[in-house]
């Protein structure tokens, strides 16, 4: 393991080495900015090694300045930012920066309209634009400390979902008894304890664990499998009735992190008894899928058309519950992953820019069964000048637990 990987604070130089990349970005993407400010927890941690309640000033032809609410001790105990400041609101801010043009760029996914008022209270700029897309392709291309950070990550999923989680399946456990004797086990291993996500309002502690059917029950957010939860007032860990019985597919989809750095897996188990022939076959072929996919993960390809050459290779009656159940299908084959689980790129139509060299993808192709459940897979990959290089292990599920 790399022994910068060992500390907890972020090294200057990966810091710097982001920031710059960032101005690239921006002066290729919008050449006319001048001015960016970031709010959000995950880009602050990303380029100032703390996720503190603040806003990072970005000028473009000025250094930095990274402005602190709370709390600023600990944000000079946790970062090696060269510029970190204090303030009581942002007034105190705005009284130290001179602001001479009328539009900055921000994170507009993701900032409320309450704390954007608040922001323009005192910092006089009449046009908001959207610098979204140029963070989220800065994060999509990894240093390689941050892949040794995703590596140890993978590590961990895959010790726990491929030699531990088998011994921890009992006779009439519940799906939440089991998520949270997951969770347990995950953060005993090394696992941060949170699984983030980019989409608007998501909340999630694990993943989706079901027991037979459970994981063909609908998702609240974009994906493949679905999760009944505790309730529909918390739809996290499994359900607290569902018990689990011999003959179920037991089905894992859930996220890793290690130092902030994500990593997905999906691994599947049958409890009790050998499943029917033709679930094996269906899930086999879900697995040849995710190498199809993987083998094309090189610098250069275009998402989209790795998508479309998947999709053709398919006949008519695999596709059907392909990548879900019934009508709730997704139309994707993977995505971006890093410090959060949904980043950029997709494995999708519409996502026409190249690959780049050590972009991290999640690949999970996966199939609905009508009383079985949800077979398939899923790996975490790097791009690599050979194909997609998996980080999360090489079992190809279907584990059996008799």
């Amino acid at each position: 393991m790399n022994k910068l990987v060992m500390q907890n604070n972020v090294p200057l130089f990966e810091l710097e080495n982001r920031m710059t990349r960032f101005h690239a970005h921006m002066d290729r993407k919008n050449p006319d900015w001048e001015y960016a400010a970031i709010f959000g927890k995950v880009n602050l941690y990303y380029f100032t090694g703390t996720m503190q309640d603040g806003v990072l000033l970005i000028p473009r032809d000025e250094d930095a300045v990274f402005w602190v609410r709370n709390n600023y001790s600990r944000a000079l105990d946790e970062s090696l930012f060269k510029d970190i400041r204090p303030m009581e609101s942002f007034r105190d801010a705005a009284g130290k920066t001179v602001i001479t043009h009328e539009t900055f760029y921000t994170e507009t996914e993701l900032i409320s309209y309450a704390h954007l008022q608040r922001f323009l209270k005192y910092f006089p700029f009449k046009h908001i634009a959207s610098a979204d897309r140029a963070l989220a392709d800065v994060r999509s291309v990894k240093s390689e400390y941050e892949l040794e950070l995703m590596k140890k990550s993978g590590q961990i999923h895959r010790h726990v979902t491929e030699d531990l989680a088998p011994d921890m399946l009992r006779e009439d456990m519940t799906e939440a008894e089991f998520g949270t004797d997951l969770y347990r086990v995950f953060v005993a291993e090394g696992h941060q304890g949170i699984v983030r996500f980019g989409m608007f309002d998501t909340e999630m502690r694990m993943g989706h664990i079901g027991f037979g059917e459970s994981s063909l029950y609908p998702s609240y957010f974009n994906g493949a499998s679905g999760n009944r939860g505790i309730g529909p007032y918390a739809p996290v860990l499994g359900s607290i009735d569902r018990k689990l019985k011999k003959g179920d597919l037991v089905y894992l989809d859930v996220g890793c992190g290690y130092h902030g750095y994500e990593t997905d897996k999906t691994m599947t188990y049958m409890f009790g008894k050998k499943l029917p022939q033709e679930v094996i076959d269906m899930h086999n072929r879900c697995v040849e899928i995710q190498n199809d996919t993987a083998s094309m993960l090189k610098p250069g390809a275009i998402p989209s058309e790795i998508y479309q050459t998947i999709m053709d290779s398919l006949d008519e009656d695999f596709k059907r519950n392909f990548m879900g159940y019934k009508e709730r299908r997704v139309k994707f084959l993977g995505h971006g992953i890093g410090l959060l689980i949904d980043e950029m790129p997709v494995i999708a139509k519409g996502f026409d820019e190249p690959l780049i060299e050590n972009m991290t993808l999640a690949i999970e192709p996966k199939k609905g069964i009508q009383d079985i459940g949800m077979v398939g897979i899923e790996n975490t990959f790097v791009v690599t000048l050979h194909g997609g290089k998996c980080i999360t292990g090489e079992n190809t599920g279907l584990i059996p637990v008799y």
